[in-house]
């Protein structure tokens, strides 16, 4: 078995110069560079967090602990400030950074604001005029707060009035709005997102001018075109949606690119190839934007599973010589660990043989790391009346099964992390300290079709749950893994501490402090709103402060994820009272559709058909579609008998599978009809055997 994988020989042995520079002391008194001076890959958070992902090698940790295990129960807040003065809607996923002890934070409306780092007192604020934005964070540098806006538009804001310096429109390259932009030695690093076509940026962070661009799907003469069948590179997609790593020594910034869309991400069949750079990490030199390697994750996705992380650098030793790695990896559950010199792989990765469906053109080989994923790949086949609700991968009844990498074309074949699971776009955590890698993680089962729109049907009635896991990075080994009650795959950011302590946010609201040597939960706090950005730590006056913005986001618990604007402090013997706890996100994946009361169908549900809740009619026509279950939601009080029937005038078979409890199995030719009495309050979902996309729940309630 052979890596894929491609490297320029361009990257060259440093110079003394550099390496003198790296290791000699600065203005700061004889030591290595501060947090805010962005100078180093590796330099940890101090009285500053500059950037988002705490420094240019995207570690969220920091060398401040005097909060520590022994203290940290007396953690408390000492200031809220609602920054956009209490709004309870809108998406919310910037992780704030602080310089001088300002907190500097983007809010669902794409309004920038200044904060004061002691009091929580609003020093300033940008309201943008180009609509609504979902932002991820600003960069700071050279007395400038930079941002994106809409329209294309970065904005450079003067960091202590909030006055516009300069804005400058890039069009052309993908669309300039969601990503973090990253600040070094007088560049800005800016990726696209969401476009047909997406290019890496670097700016002059003077005048805002294009230094150099990258194209994620390269055009005709640019190495990689020839992954592409024929003209496919011009809507392939592979957007650089996250923010990159930089290493100023080796003068090399790393982008990861994400999914195919040219189209369709779950189509392969018109898009032969391997489809660079989709799923892939790049190294680029940051002064021109050559291309110095790449290594491709995974081949021709046909799943929506691009590994778009922020990369994190990491130095360690590997069977005993000193390593400079990039870590990369996360909707797949894996872990590629990589020289960030040429790419090469230390610990081994291995190209595996995978299912095969030739009409979408699959590639016959997919990379494993020899160690193997941190979270399973294959869905659990636990059998329903079974513990509940158990195995967290079990599979929704009716579907095909299948593991990761499972070949799919016109029958939904169900697999795991799935497109929303493993750890998604959320911000991982390397701690100087442990030496360990965490991250937080999804279990989110999907089904991939050509039925299916989109990237991938995620089943109704599946519990949406997750985890924390602590990798060591220079063997790729699980030192330990935490079952968690929601998913923590979708900008639920770690910071980790030099006092060994590691801080998460939950979509229910609570920040949580766990040791971050076994995950053992030590401390915990209710913000108010879910949680979609990452802790940040700061010291003003001697006094390390934890803050979290607390806003919320509709991925993937959709409108019952509580939001907010809730940007809280914390420090030991802070006093400030929680928040009041708001309704926890609904963890099973819904059904669609509203409530329809039992009194106005009989209490019937019919099988394989569609319901018009305005006209309160039951379609005509066969279907199976999600919503084909007519209603999908009934609402009825205790001691109900529903009916289930399946209407002569279909042509097949149908079935209501209830899962997980086990409670019913019809089977029902046309013109049949069964019956249930439920008599416990809960909700019970149930799906068809026929095709297992028609979903639909009974929600027993006491009236």
């Amino acid at each position: 078995m052979k890596l894929k994988l491609a490297m320029s020989i361009a990257t060259g042995a440093l110079s003394f110069a550099a390496l003198a520079a790296h290791a000699g002391d600065d203005h700061r008194g004889g030591h290595r560079p501060g947090a805010a001076d962005l100078q180093d890959c590796c330099t940890p958070g101090d009285e500053d967090f500059p950037k988002v992902g705490g420094n240019l090698g995207n570690q969220n940790y920091t060398r401040l602990k005097q909060i520590d295990r022994g203290k940290v129960r007396k953690l408390g807040a000492v200031w809220l400030n609602k920054i956009e003065g209490g709004m309870t809607t809108g998406t919310n996923q910037s992780t704030p950074v602080v310089v001088d002890g300002v907190i500097y934070l983007e809010s669902a409306l794409g309004n920038v604001v200044a904060v004061d780092g002691r009091t929580g007192q609003t020093k300033w604020k940008y309201l943008q005029t180009r609509g609504n934005l979902t932002r991820r964070g600003v960069a700071v540098g050279q007395g400038l707060v930079y941002t994106l806006s809409g329209d294309n538009y970065v904005v450079a804001l003067n960091k202590d009035t909030g006055e516009v310096v300069w804005e400058r429109q890039h069009e052309g390259w993908g669309n300039v709005e969601k990503v973090a932009v990253v600040y070094h030695s007088g560049r800005l690093f800016i990726g696209t997102n969401d476009g047909p076509r997406g290019a890496a940026l670097a700016l002059d962070a003077t005048t805002g001018d294009k230094i150099w661009h990258f194209w994620g799907a390269p055009g005709p003469g640019e190495f990689g075109n020839d992954t592409w069948e024929g003209d496919t590179w011009q809507d392939g997609g592979a957007t650089p949606w996250i923010h990159p790593a930089v290493d100023p020594e080796l003068k090399t910034v790393y982008f990861t690119f994400g999914n195919v869309r040219a189209g369709s991400s779950q189509n392969g069949s018109t898009r032969g190839g391997d489809n660079l750079f989709a799923n892939s990490i790049v190294a680029l030199d940051m002064n021109t934007g050559a291309y110095k390697w790449h290594f491709q994750s995974i081949h021709h996705d046909i799943w929506d599973m691009d590994n778009v992380m922020a990369p994190v650098l990491v130095d360690t030793k590997i069977r005993g010589r000193e390593r400079k790695l990039i870590v990369y990896g996360s909707k797949s559950g894996m872990y590629y660990i990589l020289d960030r010199r040429d790419g090469s792989a230390p610990l081994g990765i291995d190209e595996v043989p995978v299912p095969q469906e030739p009409r979408q053109k699959t590639s016959p080989t997919q990379p494993f790391p020899r160690q193997g994923a941190w979270t399973e790949t294959c869905v659990v086949d636990q059998q329903l009346g079974t513990a509940v609700p158990g195995n967290p991968n079990r599979a929704v009844p009716n579907y095909e099964r299948g593991c990761l990498y499972a070949a799919h074309w016109d029958v939904p074949i169900l697999s795991i992390p799935g497109h929303g699971g493993g750890a998604d776009w959320n911000h991982h955590s390397f701690s100087q300290s442990t030496g360990l890698m965490y991250t937080g993680f999804g279990y989110v089962a999907a089904a991939h079709s050509l039925t299916e729109s989109s990237n991938g049907l995620r089943p109704p009635g599946e519990y949406l749950t997750g985890g924390i896991v602590a990798v060591d990075p220079s063997t790729n080994r699980i030192r330990w893994k935490k079952r968690m009650p929601y998913s923590l795959a979708h900008g639920n950011g770690i910071l980790t501490t030099a006092s060994d302590l590691l801080f998460i946010g939950q979509p229910d609201g609570n920040l949580l402090g766990l040791d971050a040597r076994n995950g053992q939960e030590l401390w915990r706090f209710q913000t108010g709103a879910a949680i979609s950005a990452s802790p940040i730590s700061y010291e003003i006056d001697g006094e390390q402060y934890i803050a979290i913005y607390a806003g919320g986001t509709g991925i993937p618990y959709g409108n019952s994820a509580p939001r907010g604007d809730n940007l809280w402090a914390f420090k030991i013997g802070g006093k400030l009272a929680e928040a009041a706890t708001p309704p926890p996100p609904v963890v099973r994946r819904p059904v669609s559709g509203t409530p329809v009361e039992g009194s106005l169908v009989a209490n019937t549900i019919v099988l394989a058909r569609t319901y018009n809740a305005a006209s309160n009619t039951v379609s005509t026509t066969e279907s199976t579609a999600v919503n084909a279950m007519a209603p999908t939601h009934l609402r009825v009080a205790p001691g109900t008998t529903v009916t289930f029937t399946n209407p002569a005038t279909n042509l097949n078979t149908h079935c209501a599978t209830q899962f997980f409890e086990g409670l019913f199995n019809f089977r029902l030719a046309p013109g049949e009809s069964a019956t249930y009495r439920f008599d416990q309050p809960g909700e019970y979902f149930f799906n068809d055997c026929f095709s297992p996309r028609p979903t639909g729940k009974v929600e027993v309630v006491q009236p």
